[in-house]
């Protein structure tokens, strides 16, 4: 039942959408879900080992994400991790140049072709968001997106690992996207990674 709003519902309801959560590739081919992370944390590894950046962006609720997934990634698994919302250069960038293309010019000046951005936007449909991972993709850096809703939305083409939750539900979606970067971060833990 859509509308119970239990706890025990809502947990069942949980698991069973990160269970369905699907993973493609740059060309839209589906990799197997544990597959697809074990790849996405052997990038991040790979990134930490020659010391490039992975930068997070999101609004609202997504922004939220990045930034805790953002400390998770640089305290837990060393990476040189931030977020671009700082509230003068982000009010800065959409005062001047318009907020659908704020995150797309700070990447322009500060992504390299080795570094890493994590786009993040529930609905898939945030011009601003959008606007950056095409920016970073076109500055060669590699680009990882997760969204939600719609299976076709504008997001889930742009980057090279595309990871989507089959839900219109924000919680479920928000939580989502968090549980699946707190388990990435958490790969990266030394501890973890030298007892496999």
């Amino acid at each position: 039942m859509k509308n119970d709003l239990s706890i025990a519902t809502r947990v069942s309801q949980f698991g069973d959408l990160i269970k369905r959560t699907v993973i493609t590739d740059s060309k839209g081919v589906s990799l197997e879900l544990e597959g697809g992370l074990v790849q996405l944390c052997d990038r991040l590894v790979a990134l930490r080992e020659i010391g490039s950046k992975l930068y997070l962006i999101g609004n609202g609720g997504s922004a939220g994400i990045a930034s805790h997934a953002a400390t998770d990634f640089f305290n837990v698994g060393k990476l040189r991790a931030s977020t671009l919302h700082e509230s003068s250069m982000l009010t800065c960038m959409s005062n001047d140049f318009g907020y659908e293309n704020a995150f797309a010019l700070m990447l322009s000046q500060m992504v390299t072709k080795d570094d890493l951005v994590i786009a993040i936007s529930s609905s898939g449909n945030s011009l601003n968001i959008r606007n950056g991972a095409a920016e970073a993709r076109r500055c060669g850096a590699g680009v990882v997106t997760l969204s939600g809703f719609a299976p076709d939305n504008a997001l889930r083409s742009l980057g090279d690992i595309n990871i989507w939750l089959d839900s219109d539900d924000y919680g479920y979606v928000e939580v989502g996207h968090q549980f699946v970067l707190h388990n990435l971060s958490d790969r990266l833990n030394p501890v973890f990674l030298y007892n496999q």
